[in-house]
């Protein structure tokens, strides 16, 4: 059987032109490279080397011979890759959610039920999630509508967080008519909360941040609204904060979760 190490020096004298650099390259001595081009030819049974005096070069044979050698060589690295992005798969539960609590509740519950497991995770829109579902993209889906196979995971509930001092703080309840073209605090990867926002409050505008520390300072310093939801209050909220529920219909979500077979589920958010 061929050697893939050799096909390898093969390859190498084809770029570099001789044995000695084909050596040094590898870390070997001149000699050991000279027995596998040796090998070589005794595997494909016909010369690959014109040798003269002082100079030894490729003939026609071996020309042909490195680019088969290549050929078997980029094979050969691509079933290492793709047998050792299958075993990853096998150990990694792919997650796709459309908003960012229901993903809190499931790594949570996920690294209790399946600690030998890893878990890469994605907050994505609805559309992209249901795709990667629907294209065996990823072993659990979250959405806020039902699919066939899903199952009720969670609700989640959107809230106001204003200063004590701020103008909407007085009301008990919001609707998102009544918070249009305020200006907000808002943080990126929301998934479908960030489009939901945007549609219902046209004449606002966005102070969008991505990273989480900062948000929070611009939280404590600013006298800007942000959102935030009942699980993100249990979480710590924003404290000396005041927050208040939107009444409207889409501000209060069901979650669903699909689950591929095989995979031990876990029972739904409390």
């Amino acid at each position: 059987m061929v050697d893939l190490y050799e096909l390898k020096q093969l390859a190498a004298f084809a770029d570099l032109g001789t044995l000695s650099r084909v050596a040094e390259e590898f870390h070997v001595s001149t000699p050991s490279v000279t027995r596998s081009m040796q090998h070589l030819e005794q595997y494909f049974g016909v010369p690959l080397f014109t040798r003269g005096k002082n100079r030894i070069s490729l003939n026609e044979a071996g020309q042909l011979a490195v680019t088969h050698a290549r050929k078997l060589l980029e094979a050969a690295d691509q079933a290492v890759a793709q047998v050792r992005a299958f075993d990853q798969r096998q150990r990694t539960i792919v997650v796709k959610s459309c908003a960012p609590a229901p993903l809190w509740v499931l790594l949570r519950k996920l690294n209790d039920a399946q600690p030998e497991k890893m878990v890469s995770s994605a907050i994505c829109q609805n559309a992209e999630v249901l795709a990667a579902w629907q294209d065996g993209q990823c072993d659990i889906a979250v959405l806020p509508f039902p699919i066939d196979g899903s199952s009720f995971f969670m609700e989640e509930a959107l809230f106001v967080s204003v200063p004590p001092g701020h103008e909407l703080a007085r009301h008990s309840s919001l609707t998102f008519a009544d918070i249009n073209g305020f200006n907000f605090l808002l943080r990126t990867e929301l998934g479908f909360w960030d489009t939901l926002c945007r549609e219902k409050m046209p004449a606002s505008k966005f102070l969008v941040q991505t990273d989480s520390s900062v948000f929070d300072e611009l939280v404590r310093a600013s006298s800007l609204p942000c959102f935030t939801t009942d699980y993100g209050r249990l979480q710590g909220g924003y404290p000396g904060r005041v927050h208040i529920p939107l009444t409207d219909a889409e501000a209060h979500v069901t979650f669903y979760l699909a689950a591929g077979k095989g995979l031990r589920l876990l029972p739904s958010a409390k």
